[in-house]
């Protein structure tokens, strides 16, 4: 079997992997950012944004009577692409002289040299697509990481690795749910047009790869690359998707006396359900032939069984599932 990912590309897959996003909120997230969240979303530096403000004024933040700043969202979309212009040597004196369009247009046709600048730049670019709700940018950024890194490639130098800052984002309440809704369906799309396009080249009577979140789990991107690297490895697989009931993983047993099933959890089960989990498993398919893989942070304080292994890491998963 061929190498799946290299080492560096296997860091941003683990990255992901290790920081889940949490649940959807149902409190007001912040609409609003501190210079301190502009600095961490940009890579700007805090003085620096005070510098560009009062030389230039780039931004136009409000402030508090103790003279805080808070910027906007279009603050931060624009010190977004003002940094990537930057980034590529640009002078701030000629980018502060850029109206909106033009800055937008710039950025849109901005080209760089090395791959890694690439990959850098377009994680920035796909924040900017996130918050402006472009789908064509979107695809213009992950068109070219698929022209440099074929497909597997271009999701785990640029789409893993930025879905990890999305999932930061979330942790900070830094983006709103219709923002990571947008961005994560477009990723959605994208996976299930190219597994759409794959070649069904597996070997009809081999134990098929059935990949399953458990009830009320819904998070299923990684899975979906599952599929993909799957596919791709010549391997048969059984997407069933989001939140399927126990009992139904019973029936396709059933069917499929050597499968392999296989989950990564971010939500559920809790960490404290997860050994019942497990056990549940043991009970109803102890000595049917059948194996599950378990994945995600959830599982880390728990121990597998004849039937079951579990893996804290996305990486462990992927390795023991194409050992």
């Amino acid at each position: 079997m061929r190498q799946i990912y290299d080492s560096k590309q296997n860091a941003g897959f683990l990255v992901f992997l290790q920081n889940p996003r949490h649940n959807y909120q149902e409190s007001q997230v912040k609409q609003e950012f501190s210079i301190k969240d502009l600095e961490n979303l940009t890579g700007v530096k805090a003085h620096t944004i005070r510098a560009w403000e009062q030389r230039y004024e780039l931004l136009n933040p409000t402030r508090s009577a103790t003279n805080i700043r808070t910027y906007s969202g279009d603050d931060l979309k624009r010190l977004l692409n003002v940094s990537l212009l930057v980034e590529r040597g640009m002078k701030i004196s000629k980018i502060a002289e850029l109206s909106e369009e033009e800055l937008v247009t710039r950025v849109r046709g901005e080209k760089t040299e090395t791959s890694t600048d690439l990959d850098v730049l377009a994680q920035q670019r796909l924040k900017v697509a996130m918050l402006s709700y472009d789908e064509k940018l979107f695809r213009e950024t992950m068109d070219e990481g698929v022209g440099r890194h074929g497909f597997e490639g271009a999701v785990l130098s640029v789409c893993l690795p930025f879905l990890a800052q999305v999932g930061v984002l979330w942790l900070t309440d830094a983006i709103c749910p219709a923002h990571e809704h947008f961005i994560s369906n477009l990723f959605r799309q994208m996976l299930f047009a190219q597994i759409h396009a794959s070649e069904l080249s597996f070997d009809d009577e081999a134990a098929p790869v059935v990949l399953y979140l458990p009830e009320r789990e819904i998070h299923d991107i990684s899975l979906l690359f599952l599929h993909q690297l799957c596919k791709a490895n010549g391997m048969r697989s059984i997407f069933l998707g989001q939140s399927v009931p126990f009992e139904d993983l019973e029936a396709v047993a059933g069917q499929f006396p050597e499968a392999k099933f296989v989950t990564y959890c971010t939500t559920s089960p809790s960490e404290s359900q997860a050994q019942e989990y497990i056990n549940r498993i043991g009970r109803a398919f102890q000595g049917q032939g059948v194996n599950f893989f378990l994945g995600g942070a959830v599982f880390k304080h728990t121990s597998g069984n004849d039937c079951v292994s579990v893996h804290e890491t996305g990486g462990a998963l992927v390795g023991a599932l194409f050992a």
